[in-house]
């Protein structure tokens, strides 16, 4: 199915299912109720899909069942996979030679913690289904995780009981359509419901999804605010591996990543190491992409974005190792309100000069009711350190020792370099300040000779494989250059 069917309620979804001969299966929830089960057995027919339904929730019986797990959290990705593991292997085993050339088998599993009596914990779950396309056919898997927004447990597991319907007759009906995949997990549902910041899809019917690409359109689509994925492309929950974490993160373009990203990242790291208060066996290293970056210099600010371009940017990252952070945080203290939901331990921001002076800029705080003072209590509040990396302008370094804020914002500066939130990056090749990224991307563009030494060896090496970002082999003369020089 290739149209996303807007007026078909949860309810219809459910029956559609029930009445589909071929489609059979079993569900197991923990947490959140029964929710998701309850709406196949309310809509009728219900004896034609389910083989099981079942809740686990004591601890002991849990592990019984599905294993005990080193990390006890029952509200993981890895507790709902042994989940997918155990039941969907109990239905072939016991259904395959009975039904199995008529039927594609699907398990469907969810582990949730809804909001609990006092409202003192931040509902969240795991949902995920293994299916099959054809009889006797391959196992796909799709997961997702699940922020429940309601500021009430019973709506929380309404909730759920939706989304769940939803990813079932999206796993059916829209599997060969993503981008429609995607946005039919909000049928009936709103934004300030739930927030969906991890999906996976995994499968031979899924071999030409690229799950860095729906990581972006989670956050495009505004299903969440922010997405990560590693350097493999795998897409990860955010405080599955931030989570009790020092963090330092680093904000670009990377149209492309140059010598000055790398050393800029790695100085800024190397000194966040030597903070006191850092524990180094803790220290997580993510590379920023918002979606304003994503999108050309000047461009309509409503334009499209470029999706090869975007894997091209990532391809770059993840051949060196990197984390990948996808935001829709435009302004910092946005950024670090959300890493410090996630972790309560110290965090550092690496920027260039520039984005200091951004920062100190009081036009882009007109909408705040407290202005740059609320954006600075939620930016320095926390447990937040900028390392400032310097640039080349005017012929000058410019550094945090030089920068000079507004008259009536000198106090508040000098106060943020007092406490020991602001800092020069101190150990910095002075050669790259010359180099302009634009004017680097200029050349690769034009096959100009020597532009691989502008980036880090393996980043040039990518871009010749993939002939990335306009790069069409060395076929420019000798005597055509463009200027590096940033002024």
């Amino acid at each position: 199915m290739n149209i996303h069917n807007k007026d078909i309620g949860t309810k219809q979804k459910a029956l559609a299912i029930n009445l589909d001969s071929g489609i059979y299966g079993s569900f197991a929830e923990i947490g959140a109720g029964q929710d998701v089960a309850a709406h196949f057995f309310k809509a009728g027919a219900a004896a034609g899909t389910i083989a099981k339904t079942m809740s686990a929730y004591d601890m002991t019986f849990s592990d019984a069942i599905y294993g005990a797990q080193k990390v006890k959290r029952y509200v993981s990705e890895q507790r709902l996979k042994s989940m997918l593991d155990h039941e969907y292997e109990l239905l072939l085993e016991r259904l395959a030679e009975q039904r199995g050339d008529t039927t594609t088998f699907f398990a469907f599993a969810g582990t949730f913690s809804a909001l609990n009596y006092h409202k003192t914990n931040e509902g969240h779950g795991w949902m995920g289904v293994r299916f099959q396309l054809e009889p006797k056919g391959a196992s796909h898997d799709v997961i997702i995780h699940v922020k429940l927004l309601d500021n009430d447990a019973i709506l929380q597991q309404q909730a759920v009981g939706i989304l769940g319907v939803n990813l079932m007759y999206a796993c059916f009906y829209y599997h060969e359509t993503p981008s429609i995949f995607l946005m039919s997990l909000m049928d009936d549902l709103s934004k300030d419901r739930i927030q969906i910041d991890m999906i996976s899809f995994e499968g031979p019917g899924f071999s030409k999804v690229d799950n860095r690409l729906m990581s972006l359109h989670l956050v495009k689509y505004g299903f969440s605010d922010a997405a990560l994925f590693g350097s493999d492309g795998r897409n990860i929950q955010p405080s599955e591996i931030l989570y009790k974490k020092h963090i330092v993160v680093m904000r670009g373009r990377f149209r492309p990543l140059i010598n000055v990203h790398l050393d800029m990242l790695t100085r800024g790291v190397e000194q966040f190491m030597k903070e006191p208060d850092v524990d180094t066996s803790k220290v997580v290293v993510i590379t920023e992409l918002t979606l304003q970056a994503l999108k050309e210099r000047n461009a309509d600010p409503d334009a499209e974005i470029d999706e090869k371009d975007f894997l091209d940017r990532v391809d770059i990252l993840c051949s060196l190792g990197q984390t990948v952070l996808i935001s829709n945080f435009h302004e910092y203290y946005k950024l670090a309100a959300y890493l410090s939901k996630i972790t309560k331990l110290k965090i550092g921001v690496v920027l260039g000069y520039p984005n200091l002076e951004y920062i100190f800029s009081e036009e882009h705080y007109i909408n705040l009711p407290g202005g740059i003072l609320e954006s600075f209590a939620t930016l320095f509040s926390r447990k937040v350190k900028l390392f400032i990396y310097p640039t080349f302008s005017d012929g000058v370094i410019q550094n945090v020792r030089k920068f000079s804020p507004p008259a009536h914002l000198v106090d508040l500066f000098e106060y943020l370099i007092v406490n020991d939130k602001i800092e020069d990056i101190r150990d910095y090749n002075e050669n790259n300040l010359h180099v302009q990224t634009d004017n680097v991307l200029q050349l690769i563009k034009q096959s100009a000779p020597g532009w691989e030494e502008y980036v880090p060896a393996e980043v040039a090496k990518v871009i010749k494989e993939r002939c990335l970002f306009g790069y069409k082999g060395e076929n420019m003369l000798p005597n055509q250059e463009v200027s590096l020089n940033n002024n």
